[in-house]
């Protein structure tokens, strides 16, 4: 669904671009169809508009989403996931047995008492002071509440006061305009929109506990097969854990509306195996492949080293993802669009055109540096 809509905008995108070339071109013909310059300024806008055409088309055939899982909360696969999952259909099962009894006794009332021929329409005995039916509509209800209440807070103190193992992975996860971060401390690993953690199997227990900060404004972690949500605040340092028992790829999502890409600003949770976890903590372990190239000396000269960081090179920004490995991640843009090659240069060279109003400017790169940055960022692995 995402994929479809995000083509339907890059169609629009493109159609807009195709009317502002054709207007210029006919400015430039206006000027004079015979003047040297005045082709050669038609002959780059044609080239241009071939290019979009070319951009678009790449765009439509690879902006589908990778085929996501179910996001349900009645399927959960942590053990705080299936807390909520068994306090909500212990509320659902509560709520839908006083629905049965409220309407079995309305029911009842309008068809035993609805009017019939012959009644004379005079009032019924009234009723006063019953000490019996006051008692029952007020400790019934006080009961119900009591024991819903209960029951909730049971799950949330078995949630935030979890045991802590010693062996436990741990995960700072800090909410960005519009994607995420996520530091590994121990393991001294940065990583960015894709978090990677070990599948916690009944013999050997592996949690998650992840700390969750803000850069900026509120966002809120919610992977609903794995956990609910909680709220990243700033200034104001927040905890969650999961424990998954399957391995596999969950979604999620920022649940509290953070601005205008908020809608994709999308969370991925990979869950390997010990033996795939710990191949990919190694793989992130290592530094940049340093192999000097025309790529990398535009994207050192250029605004890309004040956002981003690539370990091992003078890349060490701050303000956007830790690109070191770009190209072990399966999507850019926060899990927007799928990371290949087309993809990624239509991304530098437009982040609008995937993500509008995203933080990412465009360079303003000419084709031949973008080309050399995108051979480049490909490299880095």
């Amino acid at each position: 669904m995402r994929g479809a809509r995000l083509r339907r905008f890059v169609d629009a995108r493109l159609h807009a671009a195709h009317i502002e070339a054709t207007q210029r071109l006919q400015q430039v013909r206006h000027g004079g169809e015979g003047c040297p310059q005045t082709r050669q300024k038609a002959n780059e806008l044609r080239s241009l508009e071939g290019r979009n055409k070319e951009a678009g088309r790449i765009a439509r055939n690879e902006l589908d989403v990778i085929p996501m899982s179910p996001t349900s909360i009645f399927a959960p696969a942590s053990t705080p996931a299936q807390s909520i999952f068994g306090l909500s259909v212990f509320v659902l099962a509560t709520v839908a047995a006083i629905f049965v009894v409220v309407f079995t006794l309305l029911a009842y009332a309008a068809v035993k008492y609805r009017k019939k021929q012959g009644d004379d329409s005079s009032e019924p005995a009234q009723v006063y002071g019953s000490t019996q039916v006051e008692l029952a509509w007020t400790v019934i209800p006080v009961l119900i509440v009591v024991a819903l209440f209960l029951a909730t807070t049971r799950v949330i103190l078995a949630i935030q006061n979890a045991p802590r193992p010693a062996g436990a992975l741990e995960v700072i996860v800090t909410g960005h305009q519009y994607w995420w971060e996520y530091r590994y401390p121990k393991l001294n690993i940065v990583t960015a929109n894709e978090l990677h953690v070990p599948v916690s199997a009944p013999a050997h227990p592996m949690p998650t506990f992840l700390t969750l900060l803000s850069a900026d404004t509120d966002h809120s972690f919610w992977v609903p097969r794995l956990a609910g949500k909680t709220d990243l605040i700033p200034n104001h340092p927040n905890q969650t854990w999961i424990d998954p028992h399957e391995t596999g790829l969950f979604l999620g999502q920022c649940a509290q509306y953070c601005g205008t890409q908020h809608a994709k600003m999308l969370l991925r949770v990979y869950v390997q195996s010990p033996e795939d976890f710990e191949r990919w903590v190694h793989e992130q372990q290592q530094s940049a492949r340093r192999a000097s190239s025309d790529g990398e000396r535009v994207f050192e000269s250029t605004a890309c080293v004040n956002c981003h960081t690539v370990s091992g090179t003078p890349a060490i920004g701050k303000f956007g993802p830790d690109l070191t490995h770009l190209m072990s991640r399966e999507t850019i843009a926060s899990g927007a669009a799928k990371n290949t090659p087309e993809i990624l240069r239509l991304w530098i060279k437009n982040p609008d055109a995937i993500k509008p109003g995203s933080k990412m400017p465009a360079m303003g790169l000419s084709d031949q540096d973008l080309d050399r940055v995108t051979a480049y960022l490909e490299t880095l692995r």
